[in-house]
């Protein structure tokens, strides 16, 4: 039998398969139900206890060496196949199309960095907000209508859970846990119960800035803005500042930027030379006290500005829905802009 074992084990080294189907063949006869070597293990049986130890381990190496031989010429096979001289490695690679980052995440990007270079950190906050964040540390009254559900998502009332209106939330969070002096913005998206129009949009997203310490004035708050403005539009672009009203500022404004015609008129500016761009003001006392920072030290002024505008007037878009549209025509258009 230890001859049987032999001759087999040289037949299975001398075994050389062009493909697949010998490989398979060369298994059937070796470890098939009819094969070498359930033959082997069938006359195994028969011997005396003996010859069992030696035959047995002979046995094993046999078909320990036929089930390694059947693997790895297995996989020599396969990549001989998937490397086949039928592929012309000459032609060209396929081609990615590489993708384009957002007007939204452009403009989002190019306005942190430019309040980053003064200084102003970056601070996020939910988007699901409660009553206390997002209206009453900003001295919103009681029956202001922003509370009324047809500005505000509501989630849940007693106690109110709702969709932010506005980035001022993650304002209040900083200044309910850090002391003066303080000077952040507060990117992200928020929500308003608006009709969907090509200039308006229940979803869009804020940058809002807050700037706390000993004596700072409206001039700070000027200053700051006009940086702002000549950084993101050039330095040849001038701003305005109009008296407005705003709960949680005293006193407040709305600042326009000069437009790209320089006075001309055009649609753009509706012929008025100027463009609104962001509020601002200085932080109304009572939201300071509402964060438990003494406004007879601390003084502060805060802004403003919805990004989805800032884009359409940089890249003079037509239409807000466009953003959310997720139409390649229109992002593409945005490749290689970083």
């Amino acid at each position: 039998m230890e001859e049987k074992i032999e001759k087999a084990f040289e037949k299975a080294r001398s075994f050389t398969p062009d493909n697949a189907g010998e490989l398979e063949q060369f298994r059937i006869e070796y470890l098939g139900k009819k094969g070498v070597i359930t033959e082997l293990f069938h006359d195994f049986k028969n011997l005396p206890p003996t010859q069992k130890k030696q035959t047995g381990k002979l046995l094993n190496e046999l078909k320990n060496y036929v089930q390694q031989k059947i693997t790895a010429t297995g996989k020599v096979l396969s990549d001989k196949e998937e490397y086949s001289s039928d592929i012309d490695l000459t032609l060209p690679a396929n081609q990615f199309q590489l993708g384009s980052r957002h007007p939204i995440s452009i403009v989002r990007k190019e306005i942190i960095e430019i309040f980053s270079k003064i200084g102003f950190t970056i601070s996020e906050g939910p988007e699901i907000e409660d009553d206390w964040h997002v209206f009453s540390a900003l001295n919103f009254p009681p029956e202001h209508p922003a509370r009324d559900m047809q500005d505000t998502f509501f989630i849940s009332k007693d106690p109110d859970i709702l969709l932010r209106t506005h980035t001022s939330s993650v304002q209040v969070r900083v200044m309910e846990k850090t002391s003066p002096p303080i000077r952040t913005i507060s990117p992200g998206r928020v929500f308003r119960n608006e009709a969907i129009s090509a200039r308006s949009h229940c979803i869009f997203h804020q940058i809002e800035g807050l700037y706390v310490d000993k004596d700072v004035s409206f001039a700070d708050l000027k200053q700051t803005l006009e940086y702002f403005a000549k950084e993101l539009f050039g330095e040849e672009t001038k701003i305005r500042l109009r008296p407005s009203f705003f709960p949680f500022t005293e006193p407040s404004g709305e600042m326009d930027v000069s437009c790209r015609c320089k006075g001309q008129g055009c649609k753009l500016c509706k012929n008025t030379g100027w463009l609104e761009v962001l509020g601002c003001g200085m932080v109304d006392p009572n939201v300071l006290r509402a964060c438990k920072i003494n406004p007879e030290v601390y003084t502060g002024f805060a802004f403003g500005l919805g990004i989805e505008r800032i884009a359409l007037l940089k890249y003079d878009i037509k239409d807000i829905r466009m953003y959310f549209e997720n139409d390649v025509r229109f992002l593409n258009q945005f490749s290689g802009t970083v």
